[in-house]
């Protein structure tokens, strides 16, 4: 077997188990809050907020600072700090005693974190560019399909064994993927002994600054979009169904909607993006994910939601890996963890400000304008794409193929 087949399957792994544990976290914490002395329930709303979105305003201004340090000591050795390093810090919130000492480890977490986004810098470091479509696409299952069951986990475990036994049990799932890692990841690194650029330096480095910044600009616009309605589905379909007895069931069989079609879709369309071009399969994915939204601001059902948000997931399944395909291509071996790290954070700011952006809107508009709004920053992503990466690409293709044959003659 290849070895980036057989560290795809370990990270995968990994991934999957940092997945379910941190997603397993989300759902509680207003619960955990309050448990921790705080009663009101507008303050449990305004430290569940913080203590949320901390963690990702933190992740992306270290996301960078990790992937550098992956470029120049090893990927796997920062697998293992970032294991670890979760495993420890997320036991230790079990024992915080009030929401300051619970803010602050969630604040440490943001700055350890980035098992996710060195295992996509291995990953694609060690796959030849005929298969990193496909690598890249079964990589990005893995936290979705964590994600899907975390929070199901996270409740059973609250409701049955405590909220405390929810932090234990998810640094004992971290440090199952240290284990993990340790024990199978092999890489084969040679450390450079030069002396550390700064970012200037690493930038003049970079061959296509223009399209590497245009995928940043992508990947921030399309995860302001994919999480703008995250949190206001639970609030949509209390409306559509008029029976709040099944909210927190319709809600859950909706998120798993979209997240089910993504775990079929990635590897497949993966595949395809290593066929016929990742700029395409982003093109088209994003003209389709626009189509979607608009459709379900005029849904009547939950289960009309449903169906719409699975086609949707199939959509998504062609965006984030394609991007990241893209961004392995044209990036030098030896720059790809920070030009991997400056993307993840571009996603982390895009997770936030989805969240604060669907948030505002249906607060001030209703909610059906989140989806207007989010179809139409799909679109305007759409156009950039086309005159900014895809023309571009095609582009180079062409003149590529030209010399080719030019060369031949």
């Amino acid at each position: 077997m290849p070895l980036w087949k057989r560290n795809l399957i370990v990270c995968w792994l990994g991934m999957f188990v940092t997945g379910v544990g941190m997603s397993q976290i989300a759902p509680i914490l207003p619960l955990y809050i309050k448990q921790l002395g705080v009663n009101d329930s507008a303050a449990i709303a305004q430290f569940s907020g913080i203590a949320f979105g901390i963690t990702f305003v933190l992740s992306a201004i270290f996301s960078p600072i990790w992937g550098a340090a992956a470029d120049r000591w090893g990927r796997k050795l920062m697998l293992l700090r970032a294991s670890l390093g979760m495993a420890v810090v997320v036991g230790c919130m079990g024992f915080s005693t009030n929401v300051y000492m619970l803010i602050g480890l969630r604040l440490l977490q943001g700055v350890i974190t980035g098992y996710s986004t060195v295992c996509t810098t291995l990953i694609a470091t060690q796959t030849d560019s005929k298969h990193a479509g496909y690598a890249l696409g079964t990589l990005s299952t893995a936290n979705i399909a964590g994600s899907l069951i975390g929070p199901t986990i996270g409740g059973f475990i609250g409701v049955n064994w405590g909220l405390q036994n929810s932090f234990f049990i998810t640094g004992g799932l971290m440090m199952v993927a240290f284990i993990t890692t340790a024990l199978f990841v092999k890489e084969s690194f040679t450390r450079e002994d030069k002396v550390v650029i700064g970012l200037r330096e690493v930038w003049r480095k970079v061959p296509e600054k223009s399209l590497t910044i245009n995928l940043f600009v992508t990947f921030f616009v399309l995860t302001v979009a994919l999480y703008s309605v995250e949190p206001i589905i639970t609030v949509y379909i209390t409306q559509l169904s008029g029976n709040t007895s099944h909210v927190a069931l319709l809600a859950g069989i909706v998120f798993s909607a979209s997240g089910l079609a993504n775990l079929i879709a990635a590897p497949r369309l993966g595949k395809l993006s290593d066929r016929v071009g990742a700029q395409k399969v982003i093109l088209v994915a994003l003209l389709a994910a626009g189509v979607l939204f608009i459709a379900q601001a005029f849904v009547t059902s939950p289960w009309q939601l449903m169906g719409l948000r699975f086609l949707l997931g199939l959509a998504a399944a062609g965006l984030i890996p394609s991007v990241n395909t893209l961004i392995k291509k044209i990036t030098p071996a030896s720059l790809t963890g920070r030009m991997f790290g400056f993307n993840m954070s571009a996603g982390y700011l895009g997770v936030f400000g989805g969240a604060v952006l669907g948030g505002q809107v249906a607060a001030w508009m209703g909610i059906r304008y989140v989806f207007l709004i989010t179809s139409a920053l799909i679109w305007i992503n759409a156009g950039w794409v086309y005159f900014m990466v895809y023309k571009k690409l095609e582009t180079n293709g062409r003149e590529d193929h030209g010399k080719l044959e030019h060369s031949r003659s």
